[in-house]
């Protein structure tokens, strides 16, 4: 009879132990289960073979590539830069050939920039050469 009764608070202990298992394990199962389904997706998607190439194409075309996105973007900046300068030398010649013409066309044109220019004169001229000190005028 006592061998019985050993036999029973064994399986009744053995049975509590597991209910007791069963519960962490549950407690665990919900812990990892959105691990996961996080870890599913990625080995579906993300570790899929066609995915990482097109991520190594990608990275490969905007870093590493001669035609890269960055190459092209300083390219285009280098571009914006010349043309601004093209349009002011092109408005500076303009200026500059209105002028040329200008003074070839009118004598009195033409003396007026060689006397404030170059300081010629006329055979019986005197020039005189005024400087104003800049820090005594008010």
């Amino acid at each position: 009879m006592a061998d019985i009764e050993l036999k029973n608070q064994k399986i009744v202990l053995d049975l509590s132990c597991k209910s007791i298992l069963t519960n962490m394990e549950k407690d665990l199962i919900k812990d990892i289960e959105p691990i996961s389904q996080k870890w599913n997706f990625f080995k579906k998607y993300v570790l899929n073979k066609y995915f990482i190439t097109i991520f190594l194409f990608l990275v490969w075309m905007i870093f590493f590539d001669s035609t890269s996105f960055l190459v092209i973007n300083e390219l285009n900046g280098d571009l914006d830069k010349h043309e601004k300068q093209l349009e002011y030398y092109k408005k500076e010649y303009k200026k500059n050939d209105d002028f040329y013409k200008k003074l070839m066309n009118n004598k009195n044109e033409k003396e007026k920039y060689a006397r404030e220019n170059y300081f010629m004169k006329k055979p019986n001229e005197e020039i005189f050469i005024i400087v104003a000190d800049s820090s005594n005028v008010k």
